[in-house]
């Protein structure tokens, strides 16, 4: 026959009793990349910092998308390399509870309202450690 429900309650009670226990310690973190244009590199440190962001990794990148500006006699005498557009990569690994705050303040300044501008990405992260200190989750970001 079926289970005992007040059994089922308590093991469902216990799981979320370890899930808070464990969010406590550790807390959820968001890896966010967005990917913009370089002139837009300046406004969007600075409005990561205001909403609280504690560190950013920054990579020169170049790519292709819908926005490509090439004209097709530029196309011919440029490498593979020149043909892609310059873009910043941004990382950053933020807790949870300001990942909205974060790309509402890239969108804000990474934005013209025009194709080409970047893209952000968001992914959930199990953990982050910090060499120098061995803290583990939120802590260690």
């Amino acid at each position: 026959m079926g289970s005992n429900p007040t059994s089922r309650i308590t093991e469902i009670l216990e799981i979320n009793e370890k899930f808070i226990i464990y969010y406590s310690i550790v807390g959820f973190m968001k890896r966010v990349e967005a990917v913009v244009s370089p002139d837009k590199l300046g406004p969007v440190v600075e409005a990561l910092k205001k909403v609280g962001v504690g560190g950013i990794t920054i990579f020169d990148a170049r790519g292709w998308g819908r926005a490509s500006k090439i004209s097709k006699e530029s196309k011919k005498s440029l490498s593979a390399y020149e043909k892609l557009n310059a873009k910043i990569y941004v990382l950053t690994v933020v807790d949870d509870s300001i990942v909205d705050k974060v790309v509402s303040a890239i969108l804000d300044t990474a934005s013209t309202g025009s194709v080409g501008d970047g893209k952000i990405f968001i992914d959930n992260l199990d953990t982050a450690v910090d060499i120098g200190s061995g803290q583990k989750g939120v802590h260690a970001i």
